[in-house]
């Protein structure tokens, strides 16, 4: 009876400490077991300034993750895929992994969908909407500097000019007064050309007559001396 008594305290105390051994192991089994808590979204700027939508993991479980982005369209339940990636390694201090939007503007909806193992199979919520502070690369640019056009004007008044010279400007000047100037009465176009006219031509053949008149007048005298001299 006394041994009887002994063996059921005994056994009391080992299924008390089984119980507890159970309940401690199924609450750590709870605790590292994969669920949609462990993973959060951002939109974020990354470190070369383009906009990424950040997911982080806090796994402790290590369970691998296949991470999938939509942007969400202006019609009604309309969406379209962007970007997939999967986290191989989690970690309970986090692992992180950046999905690429392609574009980026303010006000934009993205959902994230989380699918670890047979465990999560998920939609990250809430929804992760950019804000109004957009990345610098990311979207059109308005603050980029136009490109300097060449004006034709400038082209041009680059190019030296070359001025006529005092005396080049007085010859051109002289040369128009000439051919303005009326010719000769009677004068032909070689008169023209030589600067002679009718009036000229008249005085050297009188002086022509009055060379030959003279010679012949000192050829009558000096036979006429010699005439005299016999």
């Amino acid at each position: 009876m006394f041994l009887s008594h002994h063996t059921a305290r005994a056994a009391r105390v080992i299924g008390v400490f089984g119980a507890t051994a159970a309940l401690s192991i199924g609450a750590a089994h709870t605790a590292l077991a994969c669920s949609i808590g462990d993973f959060s979204a951002a939109a974020v700027c990354d470190a070369g300034g383009n906009g990424v939508i950040r997911v982080t993991d806090k796994d402790a479980s290590g369970t691998p993750a296949t991470i999938t982005l939509y942007v969400q369209l202006s019609m009604p339940g309309g969406e379209r895929l962007v970007d997939t990636k999967k986290i191989e390694h989690p970690t309970a201090q986090g692992t992180t992994v950046d999905l690429n939007p392609m574009e980026w503007y303010a006000g934009d909806t993205f959902r994230v969908h989380v699918k670890a193992g047979d465990q999560v199979d998920e939609d990250i919520q809430p929804l992760t909407v950019v804000g109004d502070e957009t990345c610098e690369t990311s979207g059109p640019s308005s603050s980029a500097p136009a490109t300097p056009s060449t004006h034709p004007s400038s082209t041009s008044s680059a190019t030296p000019t070359t001025l006529p010279s005092p005396a080049q400007s007085s010859s051109a000047a002289a040369v128009p007064g000439a051919s303005n100037a009326p010719s000769p009465a009677g004068g032909g176009t070689d008169l023209a050309e030589t600067g002679a006219g009718s009036s000229t031509t008249v005085i050297a053949g009188s002086a022509g007559a009055l060379i030959v008149a003279g010679g012949g007048m000192v050829v009558a005298l000096r036979r006429r001396a010699a005439h005299r001299s016999h």
